[in-house]
């Protein structure tokens, strides 16, 4: 930043003529626009100039330049409104457009013209008194301007082909000549203290910075002699105070046209003379500037400290004479429509309204117990937005936000106002927020210097926050009904994703995702098999999936969280911590440095200081019930410093309900499948026989998901020397009735064989035993034969077709033919009459025997049946019986785009 000072004179005007014209807008009552162009007579006599760079923080610095020049002049009474307007335009020119910021201070005989130019000229103008060209205050730029045509007493744009150029005068009160400010007379008790002599030092300080004069009384203060000072740079003596949210040095300040404050000065014998400074940029004879420096002890500011501003009234006139709202003149025209910028705004305001260093702004909770940090200008905001303070923090008026308070030096009270710890700050003013004569909130301002506030500001802000607690009020409960018809949507929209699963990894990666990050930062799912297992690290989940794999092996290191059953999210401090130890390690490691604080986390490759960022903040834990019991952890994070809010917290608590549910739903759904898978593959049998000169191939397809189990079974064994039994059957329905029989079917089949038995003879049997089950019995059809291998590399085949597809047999010329005659089925008659037919498979004669589930497979109308089954049969001649069976279930699946609804079994034989 750069800035310059020309005090009485009129200097010649460097930029083109067009950039300061004198130009009043006006409308009349038809909306027309008139531009007055008339000369003014007004003389320039002092210009003050800063340039300011395109980042955030020029703003402040141009506020603090604003206000330090018209405080220097001697225009008190309209620094305020030169501030505000000030702001909203290099806000406009810095972080809107982007560009850098040319900020002019004109004094002239009857008031100040202030002018902000950018490189951005292409935006257009709202028009005074026009609404539609004003556009909406919802829109990002146009309100500085508004603003201008609301306070400002004259104001324009001028363009140049690369400039913008916004100005606005304004008109100093009448006041008494030759009087800047009085105050009243006062007893001699209440005058400032001082020394027996005040003694106050001048030292002017060169364009370098350099001391270029020193007086005697710097001398008696400070203990140097003039020849040992001179030519040194007063930097090298002053004791600067760090000032959070901006970037003003001592070199900065001696380059303002007007500067006063506290700082501090190292004397002679090396201890540090806090003063009070007053500071004026002047040009010499030849026009180089410096700056003159008066200089008093700390305690005896009142000679040279401007006398503060008087309180603003209830109401204030306008220009046209008509009253305005004191809510729009503290918070400015237009208000912003959302909370969160209405609270900035508001902070913002208050900061200024008593020169503060910083301000905060917290909000009540539903029951008036916690104060939550919702804004702040000044201050850490990252580390403090959201954090909560108690109500009542000790006993008396100073220890309750429900009354003003005001501290004057921090350190004599420590932890007084614990949201300022470590900030620096001394003095502090805080009035609280009420509606109706309930507690809403809290509003402080807060200074650097010890003593800044008393009594007099706190009614000053008691005022201020009274004008806007109604609109605060009004806008929170705006924002949590807009939170709240979130909030319904959210866990609609999250019941319904959680609802559609039954895959347990797919749940826990749903819970994640739908946390992450709308809720939280990072999130980490444990769970608990059962109550004697520790919670398990099951998934975890970062916005940026660069860090998730530090995270899970930082959480991997230490020990999981209690798994307490109490609902509610509770804090866990552990990965915090165990991040900012791994994370000082490893700064340590880098610079060479071994030791540091012990730790349970293993050695190796510990995170990185991003991932210890990541995990840095606030972690929550939210328990996971389901039927009464704990089966895991929803873990929810934050990055370094941030707090989560409670509405955020109680949503989290609801999802974590509906996850935990869903969870043991997705567990239970596992048990039940792989309960049914086992005990469907006990259903058949482990491997096929190897039969010598005869090929056996089957393959088996279960419809569903495989949580029921199939009524459809097969079978190959040994019965003898050289023969072979062979069955494949389908039991009605499916579930635990039918296994129960298809069960009972598969081992008597092997019993009954074995015991040397005709196939008609084990089938009648079978057929009792099913019909034995009574009301659990189900009908079976079932296809039953003996194979012997001959000598002369023939099969004979012993068949008997219960009520069964007809087994197909395949020559080697292509022909396909029935292999058995249909009988009735099993488990209906007590008296059957079964008979067994024999068939013989030539050296390349393939048997085919399918379930039901093949024959009938359908599109629509059409269904596959026994003789689309032959056709397709017969294009298989000279095949493996591998091959013959992937043919025949390549066929069925591409009959029908949908899924099988039934089970289908196939057994190929084929003679070699």
């Amino acid at each position: 930043m750069t800035t310059g000072l020309i005090p009485g004179e009129q200097p010649p005007d460097p930029r083109p003529t067009s950039a300061l014209p004198q130009q009043r807008h006006e409308q009349d009552g038809r909306g027309v626009q008139h531009v007055d162009n008339r000369p003014r007579s007004s003389v320039i006599t002092a210009r003050a100039a800063a340039s300011f760079e395109p980042v955030g923080r020029s703003v402040a610095t141009a506020r603090s330049f604003v206000r330090d020049t018209l405080q220097g002049w001697g225009f008190a009474d309209i620094v305020d409104d030169a501030v505000v307007l000030t702001s909203e335009l290099v806000t406009n020119a810095v972080v809107h457009a982007g560009t850098h910021a040319e900020l002019l201070c004109l004094r002239t005989d009857d008031g100040v013209r202030i002018e902000v130019a950018d490189r951005y000229p292409e935006r257009e103008i709202p028009l005074q008194g026009s609404p539609a060209s004003m556009g909406s205050p919802d829109r990002e730029g146009g309100r500085g301007l508004q603003l201008c045509a609301a306070i400002a007493g004259r104001w324009g744009v001028d363009y140049t082909p690369t400039h913008k150029n916004v100005w606005f005068h304004l008109t100093l009160p009448e006041r008494p000549v030759g009087t800047r400010a009085a105050g009243p007379s006062l007893p001699a008790d209440l005058l400032p203290l001082a020394d027996g002599r005040v003694r106050v030092a001048v030292v002017q300080i060169d364009r370098t910075g350099a001391i270029s004069a020193w007086n005697e009384d710097a001398e008696e203060l400070f203990g140097y002699p003039a020849d040992q000072v001179t030519g040194k740079p007063l930097t090298d003596l002053a004791a600067w105070p760090h000032t959070p949210g901006t970037s003003t040095g001592i070199a900065e300040a001696l380059r303002l046209s007007r500067w006063e404050g506290s700082y501090g000065l190292r004397g002679a014998d090396g201890r540090v003379t806090p003063v009070y400074a007053s500071h004026l940029r002047v040009r010499d004879t030849h026009g180089d500037p410096s700056t003159v420096c008066l200089l008093v002890r700390d305690h005896e500011r009142a000679v040279l400290q401007t006398p503060s501003r008087v309180p603003s009234s209830d109401t204030t006139s306008a220009a046209d004479g008509q009253s305005t709202d004191p809510f729009e003149v503290f918070i400015g025209s237009p208000a912003p429509d959302d909370l969160d910028g209405l609270l900035q705004r508001t902070v913002e305001r208050a900061r200024d309204m008593l020169d503060g260093d910083s301000a905060f702004l917290l909000l009540a909770t539903d029951d008036e117990t916690e104060l939550e940090v919702r804004a702040s200008t000044g201050l850490p905001s990252a580390r403090q937005r959201f954090a909560r303070v108690p109500v009542e923090a000790g006993p008396g008026r100073y220890g309750s936000a429900r009354m003003p308070a005001v501290h004057e030096d921090l350190l004599a009270v420590p932890g007084a106002v614990p949201l300022l710890n470590g900030t620096g700050m001394r003095s502090v003013v805080t009035v609280p927020l009420k509606v109706e004569g309930r507690l809403t909130g809290s509003l402080g301002v807060a200074a650097e210097a010890p003593g800044r506030y008393s009594n007099e500001e706190a009614l000053r802000l008691q005022f201020a926050a009274d004008r806007i607690a109604l609109a605060v009020e009004s806008a929170r409960l705006g924002e949590l009904e807009r939170l709240r018809r979130g909030s319904l949507s959210f866990l609609v929209e999250a019941s319904d994703l959680l609802a559609g699963t039954l895959d347990r990894d797919q749940t826990l990666a749903l819970m994640a995702q739908m946390t992450v990050p709308t809720l939280a930062t990072w999130c980490a799912v444990y769970t608990i098999a059962d109550q004697a297992s520790d919670p398990y690290l099951s998934y975890v989940l970062h916005e940026d999936e660069e860090l998730i794999d530090g995270i899970k092996s930082l959480l991997s290191k230490i020990s999981p969280p209690d798994p307490v059953p109490t609902p509610g999210a509770r804090v866990w401090s552990a990965p915090g911590e165990a991040a900012h130890e791994a994370a000082l390690r490893s700064s340590m490691r880098s610079l060479g440095l071994t030791g540091g604080p012990s730790h349970q986390i293993s050695s190796g490759i510990g995170p990185t200081l991003a991932t210890a960022s990541a995990v840095g903040g606030e972690t929550v834990v939210l328990p996971l019930v389901a039927r009464n019991r704990v089966i895991g952890m929803l873990t929810l994070g934050k990055p370094t410093d941030e707090h989560f809010r409670q509405e955020i917290l109680e949503l989290a608590e609801d999802l974590s309900r509906r996850a935990a549910l869903a969870l043991d739903n997705a567990r239970l759904y596992s048990e039940r499948t792989a309960i049914s898978q086992s005990l469907q593959r006990s259903l058949l049998p482990p491997e096929l026989p190897e039969i010598d000169g005869v090929e056996v191939e089957v393959i088996y397809r279960a419809a569903g998901e495989g949580n029921e189990v199939g009524g459809d079974f097969y079978d190959v064994f040994p019965i003898s020397d050289g023969a072979y039994g062979f069955a494949i059957g389908d039991v009605c329905g499916t579930g635990p009735n039918a296994a129960a029989v298809t069960g009972l079917a598969r081992h008597a089949l092997r019993l009954l064989a074995r015991e040397g038995l005709s196939g008609p003879a084990v089938l009648e049997r079978l057929n009792s035993a099913i019909l034995d089950e009574g009301a659990r019995s189900r009908f079976l059809t079932l296809l039953y034969g003996e194979l012997r291998v001959q000598e002369d590399g023939s099969a004979e085949l012993k068949v008997v077709c219960a009520g069964h597809p007809l087994p197909l047999r395949l020559r080697q010329d292509g022909t396909v033919e029935a292999a058995a005659e249909p009988q009735p089925l099993l488990g209906v008659m007590d008296d059957l009459e079964l008979y067994e037919q024999t068939v013989t498979l030539d050296p390349g004669d393939v048997l085919l025997c399918v379930t039901d589930g093949v024959t009938e497979r359908r599109e629509g109308t059409r269904m596959l049946g026994d003789d689309g089954l032959a056709d397709v049969l017969t294009t298989c001649t000279g095949l493996t019986a591998g091959a013959v069976a992937a043919r025949i279930m390549r066929a069925v699946e591409r009959f029908a785009s949908d899924a099988p609804s039934d089970d289908m079994a196939i057994l190929a034989m084929r003679v070699a």
